[in-house]
């Protein structure tokens, strides 16, 4: 439901200089999501009438990737003035004239804050009457962040930042969060009268509750318990270990889903991967994207799964498989690629170093080692034979091969496309087939087998296997055993 009363805005205009990056800071992800990725999913969730993101620093990159995300979104620029007051004063600035209700301010870099913790905060500043309510958080190390004062009853006093602070000030473990849900007409009113006169010459936005309180404005700081809530990204460090946080927590969610994890330090899922009661993860493993998993599947151990689909029942075991679709009781690996386009039916077997690409394998068919399968169609309940490649590319086009139901092919198979194998047809090891086979039909390549006798004598005088071969010879024309 949208909150006519209510609008957001993020605040993603930062240049993000200690993450030492060509990508804006924003835009790195945790659990598959950028930053502001997730701060714009919490947005969402809170049902804002209004969402404003305020953009700078590599503008295209980042607002590209938010109307990407929510194409709802208004992205307006931050103007040469610094600071997060002026970002917030260019988005009242796109904000409707008659629009009277409160704002809440996220930053871009706070991911793990929740819309349940910011529905809390929203509801006690409605309920409170005040003109801000603000989030804080108590730190064992506060450094570099702005402090909350309070008067002797614990009263809100005001936000002093750590270049302005002074000792005993900064002494104060209590840190401003960043997260402010403001009255929109006293806001405006504030802003108007912030200067840059500060270590930073910037327009603060904390400089709001200065002015907010000398106009008799009530305003609240209400401590969070979690500081994960909260904790913004800097520097890649920051990044780092709010990843594993946020992932901690997405597997702790899992497995009280249902989900068996075996290890959850060496497991990682993102937040767009879906799995079913009874799925299995076993340790080493990473699913990624849009991978979805059925009841019953067992994934793992040193597995990647991105964007794939897997059955119910299915087992994949090292393996790397990207937009890949595994069907029920299939299974995979150990050791097994599957790129874009690999389909296994129900049943299927995909075995030890084994790639496929582009390619369908039908039901309770089988590739079980040593092999290339790319853009190729297997029927149901083939055998494709152990180090049989496709050579589907002929240096300028791709072409496809089609391999029927129930086809047994030997070992070592080269099947250069475009070739059709039939129903039921059978392939001698070591074949190359260059042209159709009929179904039911025997393909070989027909080659004599020619001996040379004496090539080793004649050719490696003095070594092992010609002493050894000469050792037989002679054996053998004195009727004599050969023992060593």
């Amino acid at each position: 439901m949208t909150d006519l009363d209510l609008a957001v805005v993020i605040l993603a205009a930062g240049q993000g200089t200690r993450m030492k990056s060509a990508k804006p800071k924003v835009l790195h992800p945790i659990a598959g999501v950028p930053l502001v990725g997730h701060v714009l999913a919490t947005a969402e969730a809170l049902g804002a009438a209004h969402v404003i993101a305020v953009v700078r620093h590599e503008r295209e990159m980042v607002a590209a990737a938010i109307a990407d995300q929510f194409p709802g979104a208004v992205i307006v620029d931050q103007d040469e003035l610094p600071g997060t007051g002026r970002a917030v004063e260019v988005a009242l600035e796109n904000l409707p004239s008659d629009f009277t209700g409160q704002i809440v301010v996220l930053s871009a870099d706070v991911p793990l804050l929740d819309a349940a913790t910011l529905h809390n905060l929203i509801e006690s500043h409605r309920v409170a009457g005040n003109a801000l309510t603000l989030l804080s958080a108590v730190l064992d190390d506060p450094t570099g962040s702005g402090r909350i004062l309070r008067d002797l009853d614990g009263g809100f006093l005001s936000i002093v930042e750590q270049r302005d602070g002074t000792a005993d000030q900064l002494a104060v473990q209590e840190v401003n969060a960043g997260v402010y849900v403001f009255d929109t007409q006293v806001l405006r009113e504030v802003l108007a009268g912030i200067g840059v006169d500060n270590a930073q010459q910037e327009k603060y936005l904390t400089d709001a509750a200065a002015g907010i309180r000398a106009a008799g404005g009530g305003i609240d700081a209400v401590p969070v318990t979690d500081r994960w809530l909260v904790a913004g990204i800097n520097d890649r460090v920051q990044l780092g270990e709010a990843a594993r946080e946020l992932n901690a927590r997405i597997v702790r969610g899992w497995q009280l889903a249902g989900v068996t994890v075996q290890d959850p330090a060496s497991t990682w899922i993102d937040l767009t991967v879906t799995l079913a009661e009874d799925v299995e993860i076993l340790p080493g493993t990473q699913l990624k994207g849009a991978t979805s998993i059925e009841r019953g599947a067992r994934i793992g151990p040193d597995t990647t799964l991105t964007d794939c689909e897997v059955g119910a029942g299915a087992t994949v075991k090292r393996t790397d498989a990207t937009l890949a679709v595994i069907g029920a009781g299939a299974s995979v690996g150990p050791f097994a690629y599957l790129r874009p386009g690999a389909l296994l039916g129900n049943d299927a077997k995909i075995g030890t170093f084994v790639e496929v690409k582009n390619s369908s394998i039908g039901a309770g068919s089988k590739v079980p080692h040593l092999s290339y399968i790319g853009d190729t169609t297997v029927g149901e309940k083939s055998n494709v034979g152990a180090g049989t490649i496709t050579a589907n590319y002929d240096g300028a086009q791709k072409h496809k091969t089609v391999v029927g139901s129930h086809v047994r092919t030997g070992s070592h198979n080269v099947f250069v496309a475009p070739v059709r194998i039939g129903d039921g047809a059978y392939t001698g090891a070591g074949t190359i087939v260059r042209k159709d086979v009929p179904a039911g039909a025997l393909a070989i390549t027909v080659a004599p087998q020619r001996n040379m006798p004496g090539w080793v004598g004649t050719n490696r005088p003095g070594s092992a296997a010609g002493d050894a071969a000469a050792a037989a010879d002679a054996a053998a024309g004195s009727g004599e055993d050969v023992k060593e």
